[in-house]
């Protein structure tokens, strides 16, 4: 069967966005205006459990009015396919953000009118930037009291970094918010009511200018200024096209389909990033920012296809986006249900369908794809063949996890890997009643195989099961959804801290290990200097013995030893980080010495080197940032200080005050009971995990009973 719509009509696109910018609105609103659904609901309404949003469908999800996993919906806008992903903006689920881009072609990324750019979104900025996804940027609720376009500008063009180029600007804010200047078009859009049919007016600058006089000065400002503004953008949008950027200096004209053009180029590149403004929950500005998806995002492949690697990563080539290639897709996200398995896919080129067979590449393993769905939040539809550039999701796959590459069995390539976030904090797990033991490590598996950002182990010492995340809301929400989706009722812990530990000095040590006890013995001697790294640089082992001193063959052993060996320190068993290991010397014995002898002489010489070293603890600092009253700031200072916090910057945010500063997780565990009663529940936080640093010495033993209790 043949492409029903060409390429070009495609866009696969995420919403971005810290949490409460307006991202699940944003989504309720475009299925609203593109005809896919014909009633809107808001976040708000659905905390009785009696409704919810398209894309806030988990229980979880009505009860929090959060986000918590990216749902997927596929909707149309003047002729052209929108598969769009809303994505959660709580730190705790940067992993769903995560894999949702490292899939996409293009991202909106929502900005809070009043508080501009926060915390989580520079988070997934820098993920979109690792990713290389082009974006465009829209700056929602500017019927809100505080909204400051001129701050969010400011904040994106600064805090991000992006070149941002005003396409639109707000006429009013706050109640006075009426619609939005296009400066692309030259012309002004105002709304008639806040209904989420009502139409808009489209008048010249000058009439606008005429008739709208606004409260604040601010706004006024922005209302004289539109022709330069609108000749600044021409400036820099055409600079993409030489000729087109000659005639507007010669002539002062320019072609309008060109200056679309040049923007998408631009957009497409990196090179511009356009701004947009409007209020979904007041339904204005929903329908242009849908134009502009349509005429300035990438469709699949236009911005290059996606890396082809080597077992070790290294990129080997390129696969372009095509339906005329081996079939090869990217698993990007797992969903367990009583139902079976859901396994979402980016298709990157070839035709894939019902009843195909595919190879897992990352496991060698072979998959038959019994069902193809297209996935509408949490509706499927079945369809009978995939193709390059869609998202779709196969059925009850047996071995295929996240970031797992599929390809057809006689052309198999490995597709680029996704980088995950390492956990920060743990939780002990344990059934509530003795008939949910075998169901509980199976539900545990089943959480852990979809989400990557958990991880699961058994304490060797105390037989526990333990469950790590990125935060207590991940954790909790986990176990939950264990309830909720796979009928296993579980316990949780208190909550602990994943500390680390490193080496505190350089150090050279020497370990002879000896064994006899009749017939052939055991002999292995190493010498290794251990050295501290930087942060971040891992575990690097290095092999400068020379003459043979210790033979080829027991190299591997010595360093899979330090590697196994480093994964439990000196100071109080916590993973040991950062250093790098050079095997100098040694000595063996033709008859006595084995792999095995040289892996137990690593092992303890890693051991004793590390007692040596002066050994450090390391933790988690997160980064913080609170936002409330004025009146408020002075307690919240204080307590962060008291928490061994420090503060980098504080200052206004709209009619807000906030603080932003860095303070030790494991001091912040039940902070939001503090700072709600602290500003009467008038302030918000959001925290996100920045680095490891060394503990006081002071400190380190209170930490270890405080973590034992």
């Amino acid at each position: 069967m043949a492409r029903s719509k060409p390429l070009q009509r495609f866009r696969n696109i995420g919403i971005i966005a810290h949490i409460d910018a307006g991202k699940t609105t944003t989504t309720e609103r475009v299925l609203y205006y593109t005809g896919r659904k014909h009633q809107i609901v808001n976040t708000h309404e659905t905390k009785d459990g009696k409704g919810s949003t398209t894309t806030d469908y988990m229980e979880q999800e009505r009860k929090r009015g959060i986000t918590i996993q990216s749902a997927a919906v596929t909707t149309e806008w003047k002729g052209h396919q929108i598969n769009l992903i809303d994505t959660p903006g709580h730190v705790d689920f940067t992993i769903e953000v995560n894999r949702s881009l490292r899939v996409l072609d293009g991202a909106v990324v929502v900005f809070d009118g009043v508080a501009g750019v926060e915390p989580q979104t520079e988070t997934n900025w820098r993920l979109a930037d690792q990713y290389h996804v082009p974006r465009l940027c829209y700056v929602n609720k500017m019927d809100r009291i505080g909204a400051n376009f001129a701050h969010c500008v400011k904040g994106i063009r600064e805090r991000l970094n992006a070149p941002a180029l005003l396409c639109q600007v707000p006429l009013g804010s706050s109640d006075e918010f009426c619609g939005m200047a296009d400066l692309v078009a030259g012309v002004a859009l105002i709304w008639q009511s806040d209904d989420k049919d009502s139409k808009w007016e489209t008048v010249s600058f000058e009439e606008a200018q005429q008739r709208l006089k606004f409260a604040a000065s601010a706004d006024n400002e922005w209302l004289s200024q539109l022709p330069a503004l609108r000749q600044e953008m021409l400036e820099h949008a055409l600079a993409m096209d030489d000729d087109a950027f000659e005639r507007l200096i010669e002539t002062g004209e320019h072609d309008p389909e060109v200056l679309k053009k040049c923007i998408r180029i631009g957009c497409v590149s990196g090179k511009l990033v356009p701004v947009l403004c409007g209020s979904s929950y007041k339904n204005k500005g929903v329908q242009q920012l849908l134009d502009a998806v349509v005429d300035y995002m990438p469709y699949p492949g236009e911005n290059g296809g996606i890396s082809i690697v080597d077992e070790d990563g290294h990129v080997i080539g390129e696969q372009p986006v095509t339906d005329d290639a081996p079939a090869r897709a990217l698993a990007f996200k797992v969903i367990n249900d009583q139902f079976g398995t859901l396994t979402f896919c980016r298709i990157y080129s070839g035709v894939i369908r019902k009843g195909d067979t595919l190879l897992n590449v990352t496991r060698g393993r072979k998959e038959r794809i019994g069902r193809i769905v297209e996935v509408q939040a949490d509706h499927t539809r079945e369809i009978d063949e995939t193709r390059a550039g869609d998202i779709c999701a196969f059925v009850s796959l047996k071995e295929t996890e996240t970031g797992d590459s599929l390809s057809d069995p006689a052309h198999p390539a490995l597709l680029e890997r996704m980088r995950f976030p390492d956990p920060v904090i743990s939780v002990s797990v344990e059934p509530k009643s003795r008939n949910d033991v075998d169901k509980l490590s199976t539900a545990l598996y089943k959480m852990v195989k979809a989400d990557p950002s958990l991880r699961m182990e058994v304490d060797q010492e105390t037989g526990q099961t333990v469950l790590k995340g990125m935060g207590e809301l991940h954790l909790e929400i986990t176990i939950d959804r264990m309830r909720t989706e796979l009928g296993v009722e579980a316990n949780m812990g208190k909550p602990k801290v994943s500390f680390r530990e490193a080496f505190g000095q350089t150090v050279e040590h020497t370990y002879t290990h000896k064994k006899q006890s009749g017939g052939s013995g055991q002999f292995a001697e190493v010498t290794i200097i251990f050295e501290p790294g930087e942060p971040g640089s891992g575990v690097i082992f290095s092999d400068e013995v020379v003459g043979g001193r210790v033979p080829r063959e027991y190299i591997p052993a010595v360093q899979h030893a330090i590697e196994v060996e480093s994964r439990q320190g000196q100071v109080a068993g916590y993973e040991v980080v950062d250093f790098k290991a050079r095997l100098i010397d040694g000595k063996f014995h033709d008859v006595d010495s084995s792999a095995l002898a040289f892996e137990i002489a690593a092992r303890a010489c890693f051991r004793e080197a590390q007692k040596l070293s002066k050994p450090k603890l390391l933790e988690p600092i997160m980064s913080l940032e609170v936002v409330t009253e004025a009146s408020y700031l002075g307690d919240i200072i204080g307590d962060i200080n008291r928490r061994r916090g420090s503060i980098s910057d504080q200052g206004q945010k709209g009619t807000s005050a906030f603080v932003q500063g860095f303070v030790p997780l494991s001091e912040m565990f039940g902070y939001i009971n503090f700072l709600r009663s602290a500003t009467s529940g008038r302030g918000n936080f959001s925290m996100i995990f920045d680095h490891y640093q060394e503990v006081p010495a002071s400190m380190v033993e209170k930490l270890m009973e405080k973590e034992a209790k």
